[in-house]
């Protein structure tokens, strides 16, 4: 019998949200990057510590749901750029554009 294993970003029991970064690596592979705070995960985006970022999910463990937010996401950064006056960066160009 196989025993589950808890993951120690999701502290069991918690009813907690958590984001997933899915992004590409070079050749194609794809890595999934988790975070368990919207803003940190939208800063990491703007700041390019992603190579080529596909989508952005939520899921909630406890309450049994998940979400692609990558249009919300993808639109927040936007009006950001806009808000302070900046150019799109090049490597958040693609993301955004396929979901807005």
């Amino acid at each position: 019998m196989l025993e589950a294993v808890p993951n120690p970003a999701v502290p069991y029991g918690a009813d907690q949200t958590l984001f997933v970064v899915i992004d590409r690596r070079d050749k194609g592979n794809e890595i999934r990057v988790e975070r368990n705070d919207l803003e940190a995960t939208i800063g990491e985006l703007v700041a390019g510590c992603f190579n080529d970022p596909l989508k952005v999910i939520s899921f909630n463990t406890l309450e049994h749901w998940m979400k692609d937010i990558s249009t919300d996401v993808a639109g927040e950064i936007r009006a950001r750029c806009d808000i302070d006056g900046i150019r799109l960066p090049d490597y958040l160009s693609d993301f955004v554009e396929s979901h807005i």
